[in-house]
């Protein structure tokens, strides 16, 4: 890497935290703690109990360690407390939103006057958190001094985005195109982050590129940078695909700023790649920068519905939150993007039915669903050789999942009807493979099990492993929660897992019905019912026969309709139709 791109990155690095800093300390610190070894973070709980004449400390302690239950504990103890320092209530509801609990934010910051210069500001955010994007901003509005101000800047800007700003570029006269040559407009991407969004994002482009196609893809303004890769390079290429990185000294202020910024970089890289076609992902502010690139060159673009994320946002919010201005201009602003797209595609038959509802004058949706390839075509091997490979214990009934460890994945029903089982079955054990915010909660909740030695976390694990973990397990759980979202948007884990030939059992949510089939692959069960998701795996786990025959028709059918090889054919022939139909 040259010296001059470390200069711009340590830039890059210093000033993203001094903004957090000067916007929110306690969100830049949560953020901080992120990046922290789960091994760290189940260590700084403890430490927090040793200090209970310390309120403020011990609550930024159980914020860092994610012990939501402790917490509460002390924002509770906070509110009750009359002699409580109003500065450090205020302290203690940025705290609270952090930590998505909005209620106990709103109950310390009662009674506090919203033009105080010290209050105004988490005013600003608990409004902000609710949705009420205006009123944020108001908040703001005869508070001085540098931090509100740039506070309500940044705020308005994203209001402003939110509300149909859009990027101006000027058309580019005379652009002639490179055939089969496409430009992703992405998030983010591997090798930086492993999720199931960069994993689906890279095996699609791979395969594109080994069907022929010269595939280039570029990941959003200050990316990975801003996520503490301080060696960053300015391209990365991965199985022949190149991701480009837009990675300046600073990025501009506010949000309305860097997608102009974002739209220009992205410009002037497809002059150099010359696109036939652009490709985009949820969410809308990738379509307002993919849009304004393929007007300006005067190609065909693509946006490809992944996830429901105004529902993702309203979610933890409460039914509230789904009138509230945020969510109201968030769903407007997806419809255009998908009303404005030459081409809408998603990921399965119920987030395709919603779009439907929703824009019933769109274009035609096409369906490109999840999919597996590399090591999960390979014959699978026996859990027990597996988890010998992985260094886990061998004997037993391993149940369990590979996934991130977030609150709507239900993993707390996993963890209590395991301990149910557990009681009569001494050879049930338990395997949680990967990282999140759940994370802490569900260590504390495996620990008062009583099973803390039969219930296994290995945290975040290498992607390249992820074929070993799916494998190690008996029967694969997907125990989502009931929400919006689990309804209609369809994970890509389940399809790994039927892929390794493993039986999965499965909340009973349309998104997982339509991609699981009870009773031939798995077994449905009624979302956070625990009786019944422990009476499900106990009749698979006393059954080998029945667990050896539904993994090997949910392979099957996999390796015959769902390899990444099928899908990446599917876009190039989208491709190539929207190209004859210019």
């Amino acid at each position: 890497m040259s010296s001059p791109q470390l200069v711009r990155n340590a830039r890059l690095m210093a000033s993203t935290a001094a903004k957090h800093f000067t916007d929110d300390p306690i969100v830049l610190l949560a953020l901080a703690s992120q990046r922290l070894p789960s091994s760290w973070m189940s260590k700084i709980g403890p430490v927090a109990r040793l200090l209970p004449r310390q309120l403020l400390l011990r609550s930024l302690l159980s914020l860092v360690a994610g012990d939501q239950k402790e917490l509460q504990a002390q924002l509770t103890a906070a509110q009750n407390k009359p002699d409580t320092r109003s500065a450090h209530k205020v302290r203690l509801a940025n705290i609270a939103l952090a930590a998505g609990l909005p209620d106990a934010a709103s109950s310390l910051l009662s009674g506090a006057s919203p033009t105080k210069a010290s209050v105004a500001p988490s005013i600003a955010r608990l409004r902000w958190y609710n949705g009420d994007m205006q009123g944020a901003v108001e908040a703001l509005k005869d508070i001085s001094g540098r931090r509100a101000l740039h506070m309500r800047n940044r705020l308005e800007s994203e209001r402003q985005v939110f509300h149909g700003w859009q990027p101006s570029l000027s058309s580019v006269e005379g652009y002639k195109p490179t055939a089969e040559t496409v430009l992703h407009v992405l998030t983010n991407s591997l090798p930086h982050t492993g999720s199931g969004y960069a994993q689906r994002s890279h095996s699609v482009l791979k395969a594109q590129r080994q069907s022929g196609w010269n595939v280039h893809a570029v990941t959003r303004p200050g990316y990975p940078v801003q996520l503490g890769m301080f060696a960053a390079r300015s391209s990365d290429v991965i199985d022949d695909v190149v991701y480009h990185r837009i990675l300046p000294a600073t990025l501009p202020e506010g949000m309305a700023a860097r997608l102009q910024y974002q739209a220009e970089q992205t410009l002037q890289l497809a002059l150099t790649v010359r696109p036939s076609v652009l490709h985009t992902t949820t969410h809308f502010v990738n379509a307002v920068v993919t849009a304004a690139v393929a007007e300006a060159l005067g190609i065909p673009w693509v946006y490809e519905v992944r996830g429901q994320l105004a529902d993702t946002w309203a979610s933890p919010r409460g039914a509230e939150a789904r009138t509230s201005e945020r969510y109201l201009a968030f769903v407007a602003r997806e419809s255009e993007a998908t009303l404005r797209a030459d081409q809408c595609a998603t990921l399965g038959s119920e987030m395709k039915s919603a779009i439907i509802v929703r824009e019933s004058d769109g274009p035609e949706i096409e369906l490109l669903p999840n999919g597996v390839g590399e090591a999960f075509l390979d014959a699978p091997m026996k859990a027990m050789a597996a988890r010998q490979r992985l260094g886990l214990p061998v004997e037993g009934v391993f149940v369990g999942t590979v996934s991130s460890l977030v609150d709507y994945e239900g993993l707390d029903d996993l963890i209590g009807a395991f301990a149910e089982l557990a009681k009569s079955n001494d050879a049930l054990m338990c395997l949680i493979v990967g990282g999140g915010a759940a994370e802490a909660s569900l260590r504390q909740q495996a620990k008062e099990s009583g099973f803390t030695h039969r219930i296994i976390f290995t945290g975040r694990v290498d992607r390249k492993l992820a074929h070993l973990y799916h494998q190690a397990l008996d029967i694969f759980v997907v125990p989502r929660k009931d929400s919006h979202v689990t309804r209609s948007v369809t994970p890509l884990k389940p399809v790994e897992a039927l892929a390794s030939s493993r039986p999965v059992v499965f909340s009973a949510l349309p998104a997982l019905q339509e991609t699981i089939r009870d009773g031939v692959e798995g077994i449905a069960v009624e979302p956070s019912n625990r009786s019944e998701l422990a009476g499900a795996l106990g009749s698979l786990a006393e059954d080998a026969r029945l667990r050896h025959r539904m993994g090997a028709a949910g392979r099957e059918r996999i390796l015959a309709e769902r390899t990444w090889t099928a899908v990446a054919f599917q876009t190039t022939v989208m491709y190539e139709r929207l190209k004859v139909s210019q």
